[in-house]
C-alpha cells in the first residue's frame, strides 16, 4: 500500500470531516471563541473525526490506514508534518499548545480496538474504551486553552466518558447494524434484551428501560464532571460549558423520546443546549 491511500490528504477531505462538527450533540467550537483556540479546537476535532471514520468507514485495510496515522503522528513530533491541510493544522496546534502525543495515540488505539471488540460485557469494560474514544479529547481541550492540571483533567474524564455513552445510547441502531453493540452485555441480561431487539422498528419496554438505565448513568457521570466549569474562567469555562450543556440537552432529547432509539435517532436541540450553557456559566457545574 503506498502514500497514494493515505487519509485525508487534500482541503476537499477536510471539509468534508470538518462539516460533520455540525451533527455533533455539542458545540464542536463556539463562533465567539478567539479565532485561534477555535482553530486549535477545529484541528483536534478534525483528527479525531478522521480517525474514527477511517476505523468505521474506511475501505481496504483499516488496520495498516490506522498505524499510517500513528506515523504521521511521528512526524509531526519530529518536526516534519506530513502533507496534508488536517495534518497542517493539526501540527500549528501541537507545537503552539505544547499538546504531548500520547493523546492522539490513544484516539488511534481506539480505531484498532473497533476492528477486533465488538462487545462491552460490563460497564466498566466501556468505561476502559471511553478512556481511548474520548477521554483524550478533553485532555488535549484543556491543553488548548492552558489550564490542564490533574484534577481538571479527572473531571474531563468523566465529561468526555459520559458524552461518549449518550452517543452509544443515540446510534444503538446504527452500531448494531454495523455488527457493534456497546451496551454492555450484562445490562442486556438483565433487562431481558436480546441482541435481535435492538434491530427492531421501534423499541420495547425493555429496550426503552435499558437505554434509560445507560442515560442514568452517563448523566451521573456528566454532574459529576459538571465541576469543571466552575474551575475556569474565560474561554475554557464557555468551551467546556458548551460541551456539558450539549450532554444535558441531549440525555433530554433522549428522556423525551421515551428512551426509544429505534424509530428515530433523538437529538438535542440547539435552545436546549444554549439553555443549558447559560445555566452552567452562571452556577458553574451545579444544577
Amino acid at each position: 500500500m503506498t502514500s497514494a491511500h493515505s487519509p485525508v490528504r487534500d482541503r476537499a477531505a477536510l471539509r468534508g470531516v470538518l462539516a460533520k462538527a455540525h451533527s455533533e450533540n455539542f458545540p464542536v467550537a463556539l463562533r465567539l471563541l478567539p479565532s485561534a483556540q477555535r482553530a486549535h479546537l477545529l484541528a483536534l476535532y478534525g483528527f479525531a473525526r478522521m480517525v474514527d471514520d477511517l476505523g468505521d468507514e474506511a475501505q481496504g485495510d483499516r488496520p495498516w490506514l490506522l498505524d499510517e496515522v500513528s506515523r504521521d503522528l511521528g512526524r509531526i513530533y519530529t518536526g516534519a508534518p506530513p502533507d496534508g491541510e488536517l495534518y497542517q493544522r493539526l501540527a500549528t496546534t501541537v507545537y503552539a499548545c505544547g499538546l504531548p502525543r500520547a493523546p492522539f495515540e490513544h484516539l488511534v488505539e481506539a480505531g484498532r480496538r473497533d476492528q477486533t471488540s465488538h462487545r462491552y460485557g460490563t460497564f466498566d469494560e466501556l468505561r476502559s474504551y471511553c478512556a481511548l474514544s474520548a477521554e483524550p479529547v478533553g485532555r488535549l481541550v484543556l491543553g488548548v486553552f492552558g489550564v490542564a492540571t490533574p484534577e481538571r483533567a479527572r473531571l474531563s474524564d468523566l465529561v468526555c466518558c459520559a458524552l461518549q455513552v449518550l452517543e452509544h445510547c443515540q446510534d444503538v441502531v446504527e452500531d448494531a447494524r454495523a455488527g457493534r453493540i456497546y451496551l454492555p452485555a450484562e445490562d442486556l441480561r438483565r433487562f431481558g434484551v436480546a441482541e435481535r431487539d435492538l434491530l427492531a422498528p421501534r423499541a420495547t419496554r425493555e429496550v426503552r428501560a435499558l437505554v434509560g438505565f445507560e442515560v442514568q448513568r452517563a448523566v451521573a457521570l456528566l454532574d459529576e464532571g459538571a465541576a469543571l466549569v466552575a474551575t475556569l474562567r474565560g474561554a475554557a469555562r464557555v468551551a467546556v460549558a458548551g460541551y456539558v450543556a450539549g450532554g444535558r440537552a441531549t440525555a433530554v432529547a433522549l428522556a423525551e423520546a421515551g428512551f426509544d432509539v429505534l424509530a428515530a435517532t433523538p437529538r438535542p436541540t440547539r435552545a436546549r443546549t444554549a439553555a443549558e450553557a447559560g445555566r452552567l456559566l452562571v452556577k458553574g457545574g451545579a444544577r
